[in-house]
């Protein structure tokens, strides 16, 4: 029997936080927002789709770079209000600057 499928908990603007996860190695490549619809066009195409706070339009990953992001699995954490997006990153990197991650900036302690 499958588990239940859970509540999703979008926050007052519509949004929900989506880390995005290179699903064989599990490196964390990005996070980035999505909608309910930008949710349904990722689970629909298989790419990765997304919410642009400070463009206010949606943006698919890599539709202009080429860099793009295949989906192997969607999760959402136990609470429904954090997505994690498990893919196959196509091309040179998941970051607007090139990079490989987005998460490349230690702080000190």
């Amino acid at each position: 029997m499958a588990p239940p499928r859970p509540e999703l908990r979008y926050d007052d603007r519509g949004l929900i936080p989506a880390i995005v996860q290179q699903h064989d190695t599990g490196e964390v490549l990005m996070m980035a927002w999505m909608t309910a619809e930008t949710l349904r066009e990722t689970l629909a195409g298989g790419e990765t789709v997304f919410w642009s706070r400070s463009r206010r339009e949606r943006w698919h990953k890599g539709a202009g770079s080429g860099n793009v992001q295949r989906v192997v699995e969607v999760v959402a954490d136990c609470d429904g209000d954090v997505l994690l997006v498990r893919v196959d990153q196509r091309g040179a990197g998941a970051c607007h600057t090139g990079a490989r991650t987005c998460f490349s900036q230690p702080l000190p302690r």
